[in-house]
């Protein structure tokens, strides 16, 4: 089960990896795409996204991320 609960928050809580702060991350995102154009921009979200996959690695769990990620984008 995908979970939810935000825990970039809590840099001494522990799930399966380290999380360092939220912000540490969205800034390092933001940083990915600075001087891009939007298609070199959308290449990147796409690359990031099988790599983050592969690391992964559950089927299940990415089946129900994409469901999650979808399901107020495309209508219901």
């Amino acid at each position: 089960m995908l979970t939810l609960e935000y825990h970039f928050n809590e840099p001494n809580a522990r799930a399966f990896y380290w999380y360092e702060p939220g912000d540490a991350f969205y800034e390092a995102l933001i940083e990915a795409h600075r001087d891009l154009d939007e298609e070199q921009s959308a290449l990147v979200n796409a690359r990031l996204v099988l790599l983050l996959a592969n690391h992964i690695g559950d089927v299940d769990l990415l089946r129900e991320a994409i469901r999650l990620a979808r399901e107020d984008v495309a209508g219901g």
